[in-house]
């Protein structure tokens, strides 16, 4: 088992106040490691050493930053399969999807933003008299990143790769239940010639380092992925220094199913969008739409596979492994048991899991509910766990208001042949990202984000880059 400090300015510094909290396997319920319980004081260090390596950072050539990035990609995808076993043990995801994001997703995002590093310029514009009008595309400066517990192996590389590129330097939370390959990915910037102090990871809880860091008057950007709640107290802290904040904030993402869908490649993705990762996704399809004329056949065919899924430890590499933790567990439970109240019907699981390998993890069922309203919380709040909401619609207008009726606007998707019907959906979808016969992103190179409550600014492709610069304009008089 290891001991692990922040790493600030390329090494590991103890945390000021000398205590470190426990990294916990949510297969097992076992210990996996000791960590630094950050503080504000353990912050302001890393935030110091962020600030002092800017200048130089800022300055560097951006085919330099560009080549450290794609080095970086190489490492990571050498090591995937070490980085998998650590992200799976630590999160609980099974070990085939930890390899999954570490060979094609996380390596992938340093090779992308590598490439793109010396690609992000500014434009010349016409403006009336004797005048030259351009502007540069310049780094924001010290960027607080702060990212959940689900994966941080992609949600650390699709932040970190883009935020390099463009020029700045960062100051990494993770989330408290999962952090351990962030580490791995620290020593590996460093190893790979990233300057001291360019990245920096803190670790510890969100109340005390998250706020000192969201909330530190030299940081220069702020970018959360997190519940609403959360991102609302961090987009507060910001405002107090008037810092710009991108924000990812969950979803409640629709799946809609028309009567003339491929069905069994409709019910394929659909298993495939919300028990992936045991439900714990932003863009989960956690309310699955069908057409009257296909509700039973659909459901049907769901319920089949739903029950042939197999449950088990992460490293074991079945369909699904358990929830983060234990109270993300009983967070699953509650909302199963509001569901039943609620007068949902209850098709497919249910329950927690605890014969033979899986006592002393924190398992739930893969879980399918009928007969939803809209109206029911199950259909309105995330649950982030392997729960699905089954509603009924009888035309377009009824699939897009409950599609639409909700806080929450990061994807949906929709099944059809007809071409009519897609892009009318598409384009009346209040959503970020909207999926055409399939389900989630087919790669990292299109923008995604979300609308409504589910927060502002994107991830993925060039757009992420713009995001990671402020704009300056520059005008000379010719005369």
């Amino acid at each position: 088992m290891n001991t692990y400090g922040h790493y600030i300015d390329g090494h590991y510094a103890s945390p000021a106040s000398g205590e470190y909290f426990s990294s916990v396997d949510p297969s097992t319920g076992r210990m996996l490691a000791s960590v630094a319980r950050g503080s504000p004081e353990d912050v302001h260090q890393a935030v110091a050493a962020a600030r002092r390596a800017f200048e130089s950072w800022r300055r560097s050539e951006p085919s330099e930053r560009g080549r450290i990035l794609s080095r970086v990609g190489a490492r990571l995808l050498a090591e995937a399969d070490e980085l998998a076993r650590t992200e799976s043990s630590d999160t609980g995801f099974p070990l085939r999807d930890c390899q999954l994001v570490a060979k094609t997703v996380a390596a992938r995002y340093f090779e992308y933003y590598g490439g793109l590093a010396d690609k992000l310029g500014g434009e010349t514009i016409p403006v009336p008299g004797n005048h030259l009008d351009y502007t540069l595309r310049e780094p924001l400066g010290v960027v607080a990143e702060i990212i959940p517990w689900n994966s941080p192996l992609y949600d650390g590389s699709r932040s970190v790769a883009p935020a390099l590129a463009a020029g700045n330097t960062i100051v990494l939370k993770p989330a408290e239940e999962a952090m351990l390959s962030m580490f791995r990915l620290a020593e590996i910037l460093t190893e790979e010639g990233l300057p001291r102090g360019v990245f920096n990871v803190v670790t510890g809880y969100g109340p005390e380092a998250g706020a000192a860091l969201a909330g530190h008057n030299e940081i220069n950007a702020v970018c959360f992925t997190g519940s609403i709640e959360t991102g609302s107290e961090v987009m507060k802290l910001a405002a107090g220094n008037v810092v710009p904040i991108m924000l990812e904030l969950g979803g409640k993402s629709a799946n809609i199913v028309f009567a003339d869908a491929d069905l069994d490649t409709a019910v394929m993705w659909a298993v495939l969008a919300i028990f992936t990762a045991a439900g714990q996704i932003c863009t989960a399809g956690s309310r699955l739409l069908l057409h009257q004329k296909v509700h039973d056949e659909v459901l049907d065919k769901l319920v089949t596979r739903t029950r042939q899924l197999r449950v088990g430890p992460a490293l074991d590499s079945l369909d699904l492994g358990p929830v983060i933790s234990e109270s993300q567990l009983g967070r699953v439970l509650n909302y199963i048991e509001i569901g039943k109240s609620e007068g949902a019907t209850l098709v497919a699981g249910g329950t927690r899991l605890t014969e033979g390998a899986l006592a002393e993890g924190y398992f739930v069922a893969p879980t399918v509910f009928d007969e939803v309203r809209n109206s029911m919380r199950i259909a309105q709040e995330e649950i982030f766990g392997p729960v699905l909401s089954v509603l009924t619609f009888g035309d377009e207008d009824e699939a897009l208001d409950i599609a639409n009726g909700t806080q929450y606007g990061l994807a949906a998707a929709v099944w059809t042949k007809n071409l009519r019907t897609a892009h009318h959906l598409a384009r009346h979808l209040d959503v970020g990202s909207v999926y055409i016969n399939r389900y989630y992103p087919s790669g990292i190179e299109a923008p995604a984000g979300g609308y409504k409550r589910s927060g502002f600014g994107r991830v993925d492709g060039v757009e992420t880059l713009r995001h990671f610069t402020q704009l300056k304009n520059v005008v000379v008089n010719l005369d």
